[in-house]
């Protein structure tokens, strides 16, 4: 009986194993080193958050919704930043009302001497921000029966008044924003992002 002669198996020859650098990509379908994806993922989220930090500061602080001016029953100047005055004082000349208040927390704030045909009232609110100021346009309202109101105020500050004066005052108001000077931009924006937290967040009543 004669038994067939046995081929020696071939060995199949072997890669030389060699290092892979950091950096360099892996085999097709093989995954990436982990740091990378998520060093990416929190970029793309800083990235949305600054966006929608950038939106909301245009919206609410640099161009916020403001009105055309109207007749109303009283002019009301919210004390502040420069040009807000001069703003009121010529509505006032241009006889969109026949009262002109204007609030002055100190004495060394400006008080107009005279307008003519025009009865100006100049008042310190308590307290000394915008929540008395709203407070004291509620009141005076109340008395005095102003149902319609054109408010000056800062560009910067033309959304936190109307929230603060919305909650005291039910009549109608048109809001006119004067531009601070852009030195103050970015002071005015960091102090006004506190103001509407506490608005918000704090004080949520007149």
């Amino acid at each position: 009986m004669s038994t067939a002669p046995v081929t020696p198996a071939t060995a199949t020859p072997r890669r030389p194993w060699r290092r892979r650098r950091r950096g360099q990509a892996g085999p097709p379908g093989q995954a990436g080193p982990p740091g990378r994806a998520g060093r990416a993922i929190a970029i793309g989220v800083v990235g949305v958050l600054v966006a929608a930090f950038g939106v909301a500061t245009t919206r609410l602080f640099v161009l916020p919704h403001r009105d055309r001016p109207a007749p109303a029953d009283a002019i009301v100047m919210f004390a502040g930043s420069p040009g807000r005055l001069e703003r009121a004082v010529g509505l006032a000349e241009a006889g969109y009302a026949p009262v002109l208040a204007v609030s002055q927390p100190t004495a060394a704030d400006p008080c107009p001497s005279d307008v003519p045909n025009v009865e100006v009232i100049c008042f310190s609110p308590s307290p000394l921000t915008t929540q008395g100021e709203s407070r004291w346009v509620a009141e005076a309202a109340r008395v005095r029966h102003w149902r319609s109101l054109i408010v000056v105020t800062s560009t910067s500050q033309t959304t936190r008044a109307r929230l603060r004066l919305h909650r005291c005052y039910s009549g109608d108001t048109l809001m006119i924003g004067v531009s601070p000077p852009r030195r103050l931009w970015p002071y005015v924006i960091a102090y006004e992002w506190a103001a509407m937290g506490k608005a918000l967040l704090l004080q949520r009543s007149c």
